[in-house]
Formats: structure tokens, C-alpha cells, sequence
């Protein structure tokens, strides 16, 4: 596939799969820039048809993962409608939670400060890993902002109601230490190991069969199933769906044969 020209992303595709997404404008912290967001849309259109992708880490540059939306603006419009700031956030907010759409796992890399809306993107992928002294803040309304980039579901979604309202109604940071007792992040690091570690996971993670993959990241999905009867009647379909696959059957040679299977998406 050809490589995207992109501006503030650097992108990393593995030989296993992944592909490595880097927020790439260090001396802002990676704040969400204008032609980041338009390189964000367009690497995800890409990511989304390209069958060859088995998982999708982020991470940021330099001592920060994001710093959040472009600020500069806020403020600056004053004569500005209610409608017009809306129609400007809206499709904002949507370019970046975009990777929830991808049928791939996603895991972020939390190397430094994510605040405000990248601490939003942090949430919106599958899993995340962090620096032990990360920092992940959610502070809207310490700016007078109401939260935006859907903080006030991704945040109960990740770690529970209780967590979100601390967090959303105080602004504190936490650092990823005391992220992994909230819930809000899988595992922490050192600082210096964090991407070779989050790497080894998406290794494995992108070993696994693809399809059965896809299937229970969609089974999982928005919080998983309404009801126990919803998951068994999705199961009963999806195992069938793999049971076909070629993939099913090297994966029991593997098994019997005491080896890694080479599972091909098939």
C-alpha cells in the first residue's frame, strides 16, 4: 500500500502487523493540531480497508503523549454561535475517536502528560499501558469547558461511575501508577521501557488468529453485550464463523505439534 504523506504522525508499520502511530509535534506536546486531525482521518480511512493490519499502537514524541485539543482557538472566536462552535467540535471529535472503528486492537503507549482530549483518545483504544509517573488528567472544568470528546462515556465505559465523577469534577491528575488501581490503565512501566513492553504485547496480540480477533473485539464493543442471552446468541454464531476458518485447524496443529501457530486470516 502506498505510504501516506502525513503531517505531525509518523507511522511504523511492522513486518508481524502492527503499526506503529506516533502524535509527532513534541514542542506542543503533541496537542491535536489542525493538520494532525486531517493526517489522523486519513491514516485511519487507510488502517480501516488495509487487511494486513493486526493491531494499532499509540504513542507520542517526546515527554508527552498528547496535551489535548488546540487551545489557541478558545476564545478567540467570541462572536461565534453555539451552532457554529458545535459544527467545528463535532466532526473534531469524531476524526479522532475514529479508531474505535477500526475491527483491529488498539492499544495506547501513555509515555507522558495525557490531558483532555488525549487523555479521550488514551480511553478510546482497547488497551493501555503507561509510564509509572504518566500523568492523565481529564481537567474541562478547570478551563470553565464543559467535557468534550465523548469523556463523559468513554471515562465510565473504562473505569466506572465513580471514577469518572472524581476525575470530571475535580480535574485532578493521576499519575499511571494510581491510573492502574482506578482501572484506567492495564499495566505501568518504567519510563525507558514502556514502548519496547507495550510492542511485546502487540506482538502477541497480532499473533492470534485475525479473524476470531475481530470477532471479540466487535463482541466486546460499546460494553459488551446487553444481556447473557445477547452474548450467547452472538457467540453462536461468531465460534461457527471460526470454526470454519483454515485458521481453526492451525491452530490445533500448533497445539498438537508444540509450536507457534502461523494463523494466516484465512
Amino acid at each position: 500500500m502506498t505510504e501516506l504523506a502525513l503531517e505531525h504522525l509518523r507511522v511504523d508499520r511492522r513486518d508481524s502487523g502492527i503499526v506503529l502511530v506516533t502524535l509527532d509535534l513534541p514542542e506542543r506536546r503533541n496537542a491535536m493540531s489542525a493538520p494532525m486531525t486531517e493526517s489522523w482521518r486519513r491514516l485511519m480511512d487507510e488502517l480501516r480497508s488495509d487487511r494486513s493490519v493486526r493491531c494499532v499502537v499509540v504513542t507520542g514524541a517526546g515527554t508527552a503523549f498528547c496535551s489535548g485539543g488546540d487551545t489557541g482557538w478558545i476564545g478567540s472566536e467570541p462572536d461565534a454561535t453555539v451552532d457554529q462552535l458545535r459544527d467545528r467540535m463535532l466532526p473534531f471529535y469524531r476524526t479522532w475517536l475514529s479508531i474505535r472503528d477500526l475491527e483491529v486492537p488498539t492499544i495506547a503507549a501513555i509515555n507522558g502528560p495525557a490531558v483532555g482530549a488525549g487523555a479521550c483518545l488514551a480511553l478510546a483504544c482497547d488497551l493501555r499501558y503507561a509510564a509509572e509517573d504518566a500523568k492523565i488528567a481529564v481537567p474541562f472544568t478547570a478551563l470553565g469547558l464543559h467535557p468534550g470528546m465523548a469523556a463523559t462515556w468513554l471515562l465510565p465505559e473504562v473505569a466506572g461511575l465513580a471514577v469518572a465523577r472524581e476525575l470530571l469534577l475535580t480535574g485532578r491528575a493521576v499519575t499511571g501508577t494510581e491510573a492502574v488501581g482506578l482501572g484506567l490503565v492495564n499495566r505501568v512501566f518504567p519510563g525507558e521501557k514502556l514502548l519496547d513492553e507495550v510492542v511485546g504485547v502487540a506482538e502477541r496480540v497480532a499473533g492470534m488468529a485475525p479473524i476470531a480477533t475481530r470477532l471479540t473485539k466487535v463482541a466486546l464493543a460499546n460494553g459488551g453485550h446487553a444481556s447473557l442471552e445477547d452474548a450467547l446468541r452472538w457467540e453462536a454464531l461468531a465460534q461457527p464463523v471460526t470454526l470454519a476458518t483454515e485458521d481453526l485447524h492451525e491452530g490445533l496443529r500448533a497445539q498438537r505439534e508444540k509450536r507457534r501457530p502461523r494463523f494466516s486470516g484465512r
